[in-house]
């Protein structure tokens, strides 16, 4: 999106340093010095770090100017000096909505849920691409920081935009749907991701519920059929719901679910809008589910399901999320973004179905869940009942013994005879991520 500098500086009451005038405009944001692109209005934000420590870096780059708290010297580039960057992070989000309100109608998407959110998001913006210029969240960019970026990173004719919301607490999806102004959401599922936070999963539920509590009355709740605590989401919403899933009443119906010899999902899709078949790129048996709330979005939004099928099977996921890497022992299962026991529990039956002469699991530990003790044990038991060879990675919660570095980890799996299927699973405190570089050469 192109940011006319004066105009925003206006909007956040900004002193500017440096000159803004003659039309001088920002192309899109970023936050991080790492990934400015040319062009980029960099916003200092102060947080574990200060990021005024990074934009000369930024500006070197090739960052058009800067949002900064404080005046710094030596930047070549104009500076918006404003008393706080993440509120006025928030104000350009909420600038960068109302620019957009009439090129993207009803079809502003929101998802959460405790899996599946990002998966489920890529299968969404892929589908609206089929027939609409789309604006959607990067990776997991689904914060305070990363859905305000979302919104001023749309492209400038955008005709949807999709925008995945986290939560850690009680009101943050709240706080994040009112910049938003979701006409649709979509909630995966309930599970025990940052249930420690919110007194448990029935307060998991109550948090992602305020995504579909703000929905408008002329706007559409999306559904997770499977799931009794998101089904049960219909009664706080005024938003007419849709269902999907494999549930025999589900609007979008999943069935003759079967995974080949990769791991991927063939299934067939019944609705009310059109039937269909297809096979997923991407293994994982869940998969499937995330596939159908995109085609139920899509029929939403006016996509036909024959173009959202098709535009499933072709979906690239984000990175760490059910990313398949050829090694020349065997395949790299990369699913270590983030980890919670239904997730663990899904990645590892899709490992189990995964042709292969060994298969073996790296698990990182599972942050921010109630019953952390039982439910790593019942991970590894899981594991065990499906013949996986586990590695626990810097943690004893598995009951076995721990290996706890990168390199043990990478002399382990280089012992592998041919045809091993290896899956890297964790939180991101885990940092599976480096054993993958080391798997890869990289």
């Amino acid at each position: 999106m192109r940011i006319p500098l004066a105009e925003v500086a206006g909007v956040l009451h900004a002193s500017v340093v440096g000159e803004v005038g003659s039309g001088l405009v920002a192309d899109g944001v970023s936050y991080d010095s790492r990934q400015v692109l040319p062009g980029n209005l960099f916003v200092a934000i102060v947080a574990q770090r200060d990021g005024h420590d990074f934009v000369l870096d930024a500006v070197q780059s090739g960052a058009a100017a800067v949002l900064v708290s404080r005046e710094l010297l030596g930047c070549s580039v104009p500076q918006l000096v404003v008393s706080d960057t993440s509120v006025a992070l928030t104000a350009l989000g909420k600038w960068a909505r109302g620019h957009v309100k009439s090129t993207v109608e009803n079809r502003v998407i929101g998802i959460t849920g405790s899996v599946g959110k990002t998966s489920t998001k890529d299968f969404i913006a892929t589908v609206l691409r089929s027939q609409f210029a789309v604006g959607a969240s990067e990776k997991s960019l689904n914060n305070d920081q990363g859905v305000p970026v979302t919104l001023l990173n749309a492209p400038d004719a955008v005709r949807a935009l999709v925008v995945e919301m986290g939560m850690r607490g009680f009101g943050e999806i709240a706080r994040l749907a009112e910049l938003v102004e979701p006409h649709i959401g979509v909630i995966t599922a309930v599970g025990e991701s940052h249930s420690e936070r919110v007194g448990g999963v029935d307060g998991v539920a109550r948090a992602k519920a305020e995504l579909v509590e703000s929905l408008p009355a002329s706007g559409f709740a999306v559904l997770n059929a499977d799931d009794d605590r998101v089904v049960a989401m219909r009664s706080k919403t005024s938003a007419k719901a849709f269902t999907y899933g494999i549930a025999a009443n589900a609007d979008v119906r999943i069935s003759d679910l079967v995974l080949n010899g990769e791991g991927c999902a063939s299934f067939r899709i019944t609705s009310q809008w059109g039937n269909g078949s297809c096979t997923l790129a991407v293994p994982g048996k869940h998969m499937a589910s995330n596939a159908a709330a995109a085609v139920l979005v899509g029929a939403l939004c006016g996509v036909s399901v024959a173009d959202a099928l098709r535009a499933v099977e072709h979906t690239e996921m984000s990175p760490m999320r059910m990313q398949v890497h050829a090694l020349a022992n065997g395949v790299l299962l990369d699913d270590s973004y983030n980890a919670s026991p239904t997730s663990m529990a899904a990645a590892l039956h899709t490992l189990a179905s995964m042709t292969a002469d060994h298969r073996v699991a790296v698990l990182g530990v599972m942050a921010e869940i109630s019953d952390a003790e039982m439910q790593h044990k019942n991970i590894a038991q899981l594991a065990q009942d499906l013949g996986i060879e586990v590695i626990a990675f810097q943690t004893d919660l598995y009951g076995l013994a721990s290996s706890n570095t990168y390199e043990e980890v990478h002399a382990l799996l280089q012992k592998r005879s041919a045809n091993t299927a290896i899956l890297l699973k964790g939180s991101r405190v885990a940092g599976l991520d480096a054993v993958t570089q080391l798997l890869l050469g990289n």
